[in-house]
């Protein structure tokens, strides 16, 4: 590793043949310290390692860069596949704006994936392009990452951030997926709630950040290998209306965009859902990055 590195290793494991590692660094872009964590493939971690194709995983409401290498159990055939994963934290940190730890649903925890434009928010709460402009980079020019194969999943918030995000950055992502994903923000709670403190009372800014409405403006599908969505029908946040999984199948319907949603009884919202699927994210993500 470079004497100039720009990442900080805080703490390092053996893991399936490979190496889990969480980093830090200074974020221009956040203008505060921001981490990450990544699994590294044992083919990535070899004495002759080379570059492999990554799946970037965006977690939920609450979570940081370790719940998703922690709970998920997706390193073991991330290490089959030599697939890496990447998890970076859900919002700024330490930014000392007043009331950013109040709820659970916004602020710390709850970036929602997108950049601020309204005050106090708008100095640090700039996830869009922190992970589009500079964690990417960072990760492709200092870590054996292959950016040109780059897959994208997320969970609940995650979910929404991963969806909007692969629409709003064409080519930036292969592959798509989402567990129990926010699919239209702009019409739940949790999404008018970030949203007008985010961005103001424009619907025209909360329709830049919907999943639904987005889809919604294709010509032609953006992923014609196909979009994988699971749903639990036992999550509580379901039917208290926050995802709207029904409104992301007809967007995509009207896109002819190819979706593959599936909805299963008995499952609820956490990660005991998401490590019994999760297996089948990453083969379709490994199909569709040539892992």
């Amino acid at each position: 590793m470079k004497k100039d590195h720009p990442l900080t290793l805080r703490s390092a494991h053996a893991c399936f043949g490979g190496a889990q590692r969480y980093y830090e660094h200074a974020s221009s872009t956040i203008g505060l310290p921001m981490r990450f964590s990544v699994y590294l493939p044992p083919t990535a971690v070899a004495a002759q390692a080379h570059k492999v194709p990554a799946l970037v995983y965006l977690a939920g409401l609450t979570c940081t860069e370790e719940t998703f290498m922690t709970k998920a159990g997706a390193q073991r055939l991330a290490s089959q596949l030599g697939l890496a994963l990447i998890a970076p934290d859900t919002s700024p940190r330490g930014a000392g704006i007043e009331g950013e730890a109040d709820n659970w649903d916004f602020g710390v925890g709850a970036g929602f994936y997108l950049d601020a434009t309204q005050a106090p928010w708008s100095r640090h709460w700039r996830m869009e392009s922190y992970l589009i402009d500079e964690l990417l980079p960072l990760l492709g020019q200092y870590l054996p990452i292959d950016t040109t194969r780059l897959g994208l999943c997320g969970h609940s918030m995650g979910g929404h951030g991963a969806l909007t995000l692969a629409l709003r950055h064409p080519g930036v992502f292969a592959s798509l997926s989402a567990f129990a994903p926010i699919s239209h923000p702009s019409q739940c709670p949790w999404g008018r709630n970030a949203f007008q403190r985010y961005l103001g009372d424009d619907p025209v800014r909360w329709a830049m950040h919907d999943a639904t409405l987005l889809m919604r403006q294709q010509e032609r599908a953006p992923y014609p290998a196909g979009i994988l969505v699971d749903q639990g029908l036992a999550d509580q946040f379901l039917h208290d209306n926050q995802l709207q999984p029904d409104a992301l199948e007809a967007a995509c319907a009207a896109a002819s965009q190819p979706l593959t949603l599936r909805r299963h009884a008995g499952y609820d919202h956490g990660y005991y859902f998401i490590q019994t699927f999760m297996d089948d994210h990453l083969r379709h993500h490994a199909r569709q990055v040539g892992a």
